[in-house]
């Protein structure tokens, strides 16, 4: 076990001590609020180097190596009344106006809140993240894997339809998408970030200039609209480099639909939106009568559709639900279909969103400018052996390679098929269609199934002879 391992399962286990924090969702805002401090504090030491003249938001008192830094320095009540009397006052009313980094500070306060009572506990966890040197690219490396650990206890989320997505899925998606430098790339769902962070990972390459550094922090976006989620994902963009605001706390389906310009258009969108989820009363009423709904997860693909660029590009995640449901959902796949290339829908198996649900879930790709003319098809098998993800055993970007050597030299397989608009408007838009080659092999002819029944008959009658002779032997 690695020592930042050690850390983070070391301050879990004296939060658990404190009367004030009763469950996982309030030890991690807990303890990512201060992770957040100390990674800003390290953090503020690269940037007196790489950025000019620059000038820290936050007041000399309230500094992390001025109240945190010394293991013998504020506890018990006394440091209590710090947190609560100047610290939260304080940095929750920031001046916005002094730097990018003042924004930073203010929207990761604005919504967070300290749930520990005792002092003497406080310093402990303190003393314990103080061990940590955020500054160091090993370390990080490391805090990263254990961000997502931190990340997948969040289990609690599938109940209001947010399943954060495996890291080989975002990578996947990212990778087909092909993000380049200077393209606007948004996720309108952001969640913890997964896509904003591997985007940031996929395009860094092409940084070779402090210009192209400020081109790409000033490219990536993302819209949260719970704080847990924003303060997570603020937290892992800082650890990716970005020292500007790239996530804003909103919620853009709360914006009418009509409202969205041509200065809202963008490149790419990535994003894996609530799905089963159900917006607040009223929020459909932004959008036009033909896709009012409550679902968010189709709520947002119509909003979606309306943000792309010409020939803007989306990968997204789906359910099973939004492919074969009818009604607003047809008209949502019409629109789909007609204004944007969906040119690929790769069918995940069940277990990809294991622990937090099992519903089965799709890949979306599409291109907005051109009609759909025809739609491939590309069915996700289980690696051999395995039956079903889970927890400990999560699917691996490894398993992509077969689509990504498929990608760009597309023929019928066993695994992938083509459907043709035509198809397609048969089925009344219908995209839930499975993979026919399966099909062909399962659904044998009634001569072949009566040979099977024949011959698994016979083998039940052999196993019962066996069990009637030992039985016979046995009381002789």
């Amino acid at each position: 076990m690695s020592n930042i391992t050690t850390n983070i399962k070391g301050i879990r286990d004296i939060m658990r001590k404190d009367t004030g924090v009763d469950g996982d969702a309030q030890r991690i805002s807990q303890m990512v609020w201060m992770l957040f401090m100390k990674i800003f504090a390290d953090k503020e030491e690269e940037w007196e180097i790489t950025i000019d003249n620059y000038v820290s938001p936050i007041p000399e008192k309230l500094k992390w190596q001025n109240w945190a830094a010394d293991e013998e320095g504020l506890t018990g009540d006394a440091l209590m009344e710090f947190i609560e009397t100047e610290l939260f006052p304080t940095l929750k009313d920031l001046d916005i106006t002094i730097s990018p980094q003042a924004k930073i500070i203010r929207a990761v306060f604005d919504d967070t809140y300290n749930f520990m009572k005792n002092g003497t506990l406080f310093r402990q966890v303190i003393n314990v993240i103080n061990q940590i040197d955020f500054n160091s690219t090993s370390e990080r490396h490391v805090f990263n894997d254990i961000y997502e650990t931190i990340l997948k206890d969040l289990q609690s989320a599938g109940s209001s339809g947010e399943y954060y997505t495996p890291r080989a899925v975002t990578q996947f998606m990212v990778d087909m998408i092909n993000p380049q430098l200077g393209e606007s790339v948004l996720d309108p769902a952001c969640g913890t970030g997964g896509f904003l962070t591997c985007t940031i990972d996929g395009v860094r390459n092409q940084v070779k200039t402090p210009k192209d550094r400020e081109i790409l922090q000033n490219s990536i976006r993302g819209i949260e609209k719970k704080p847990l989620p924003h303060l997570l994902c603020t937290t892992n963009l800082m650890l990716h480099g970005f020292d500007v605001p790239v996530v804003r706390r909103d919620n853009l389906l709360s914006k009418p639909y009509a409202d969205w310009g041509a200065k809202d258009k963008l490149d790419i969108i990535l994003s894996n939106p609530p799905f089963g989820g159900v917006e607040e009363d009223g929020t459909e009423t932004n959008f036009p009568q033909k896709f009012r709904t409550k679902e968010t997860a189709d709520l947002f693909l119509a909003l979606i559709i309306k943000l792309l660029k010409d020939k803007g590009r989306c990968a997204i995640v789906l359910p099973d639900g939004t492919l074969f449901g009818e009604g607003m959902k047809t008209r949502l796949k019409e629109e789909l279909l007609t204004k944007c290339n969906l040119h690929t829908i790769v069918r995940l198996p069940n277990g990809v969103f294991n622990p937090y649900t099992g519903i089965k879930t799709n890949l979306l790709f599409f291109e907005k400018g051109t009609p759909t003319k025809e739609i491939w098809y590309y069915e996700h098998p289980y690696p051999e052996g395995v039956k079903s993800y889970n927890k400990g055993k999560p699917i691996h970007i490894n398993e992509f390679e077969t689509e990504k050597a498929w990608w760009k030299n597309r023929v019928e397989n066993k695994q992938a098929w083509k459907v043709s608009i035509d198809e397609i408007k048969k089925r009344g838009y219908n995209l839930d269609i499975k993979n026919p080659h399966q099909e062909a092999d399962t659904l044998a002819s009634p001569e072949v199934l009566l040979e099977k029944f024949r011959t698994t008959e016979a083998k039940i009658s052999t196993i019962q002879d066996k069990i009637i002779n030992v039985l016979t032997e046995a009381l002789k």
